[in-house]
């Protein structure tokens, strides 16, 4: 069990931190939450993005993607399934919903841009190529400012009221300039050698900084809940939201599976481009939820986006074996079909 709880330790923390978080947003008088939200923790969120998107760009080998480059059609795939069909799905499914709350947070999680790490962390351990899903990850977060609040206007302009040019401005210093500093820092040999050798330790740091911002939220989402209305937030509207997050994440990974075959990739390169192409960022999703749409009253837009980086870890973890298994035959034809 304790070996269980170390390699699982951040799934673990965010099934205490979501309660926890819950439980003291409805004991502290909900004008105290939105004081501090306003004069302390709505900056703060955003160095503490910042901050993580940096540990995680700089861990990023880039010296590995010279031969994805060379073959980008794996990259150009898994980048189409991200931030092209991802949110296309979303759409439909944020119609089923039952509170707008988490129609808007699932139309974010399907908008922001493919992890940081655990992508290639899984592509890795399934025996894929690894080069494709750092390469995929880095456009698309490069990219994020731009692709993100295109979708959200698309997606939720009648709905809600978005300032495009603000949330492009906002996403362009919290995330883009933060990748970039890390890639910049790297070209420092003694940097490069210190994050290549503490790759761990620097992804325990933007862990544990993202539980931070999922306490937050989560608090957030208490105080909403001492002037809710209790018969918003059912059973079932919790259930239908959770299903449409798996249903949206399995979708990911049988579009890249299944047209990584149909274009005839190698096996490795397939591999790559379903964890790539299906998995989302969390940092970005929550800033999103509980920075950039702060003022528009929808406290539990975060948690879908909770519920999704949650199904994800769990249901590519049992794609390892297999898929890495899958990976390893040989194919008379050398490319990716079965």
């Amino acid at each position: 069990m304790i070996s269980y709880l170390k390699k699982r330790w951040f799934l673990t923390c965010l099934v205490i931190v979501i309660p926890v978080g819950f439980s003291l947003g409805l004991l502290i008088p909900r004008e105290q939450i939105q004081r501090l939200s306003t004069d302390y923790v709505g900056n703060a969120t955003r160095y503490i993005v910042a901050f993580v998107l940096f540990l995680m760009s700089v861990t990023l080998d880039i010296r590995k993607l010279t031969a994805a480059m060379k073959a980008p059609a794996p990259v150009f795939w898994a980048c189409v399934v991200n931030f092209a069909a991802l949110p296309l799905v979303a759409i439909p499914l944020s119609k089923l919903q039952l509170t707008s709350d988490f129609a808007v947070g699932l139309i974010i999680t399907a908008c922001v841009p493919s992890t940081m790490a655990s992508a290639s962390v899984w592509t890795r351990k399934a025996k894929g190529n690894d080069a494709i899903s750092l390469l995929c990850t880095i456009i698309t977060n490069g990219l994020c400012f731009l692709v993100t609040p295109f979708w959200l206007s698309v997606a939720l302009g009648d709905s809600i009221t978005l300032d495009t040019i603000e949330m492009i401005e906002r996403l362009f210093y919290t995330a883009l300039i933060p990748i970039a500093c890390g890639q910049v820092a790297r070209t420092t040999l003694s940097i490069r050698t210190i994050a290549d050798d503490k790759k761990t330790l620097f992804g325990s740091i933007a862990q544990v900084c993202i539980l931070t911002l999922v306490l937050w939220a989560s608090v957030k989402g208490g105080g909403q809940l001492q002037v809710a209305d209790s018969s918003e937030m059912t059973f079932v509207t919790v259930i239908v939201i959770f299903f449409s997050c798996i249903m949206l994440h399995v979708f990911g990974l049988a579009m890249a599976f299944y047209g990584g075959q149909v274009f005839r990739f190698k096996r490795e390169d397939i591999v790559a481009t379903v964890f790539s192409g299906s998995q989302k960022t969390l940092p970005i999703g929550i800033f999103i939820a509980t920075d950039l749409l702060a003022n528009r009253d929808l406290p539990f837009a975060a948690f879908p986006i909770l519920m999704f980086h949650a199904s994800q870890l769990i249901m590519d973890t049992l794609l390892i074996e297999p898929l890495g298994k899958w990976a390893e035959k040989s194919s008379s034809s050398g490319a990716g079909s079965s």
